[in-house]
């Protein structure tokens, strides 16, 4: 199983416990990736875990055109 697919199980398990405490998913969001900054941190600089969460913050629109795409 890829990593991506033990994170997606991982997700949405949590998803349905926090849906069963009526805990908002934009509170259990913010928790998880708190928790994933923190374990970051235990192995990488700071500006490394920066640099990471900017890149995921500026390439988060689906519907954003990039120049290498283009004919």
């Amino acid at each position: 199983m890829s990593a991506h697919k033990i994170a997606k199980k991982c997700f949405e398990t949590a998803l349905a416990e926090a849906e069963g405490e009526n805990i908002n998913p934009d509170v259990l969001g913010k928790a998880l990736i708190g928790i994933v900054v923190a374990n970051y941190l235990e192995r990488r600089s700071i500006p490394d875990v920066r640099s990471e969460l900017e890149f995921l913050a500026d390439n988060c629109d689906p519907d954003r055109d990039y120049m290498f795409m283009r004919p």
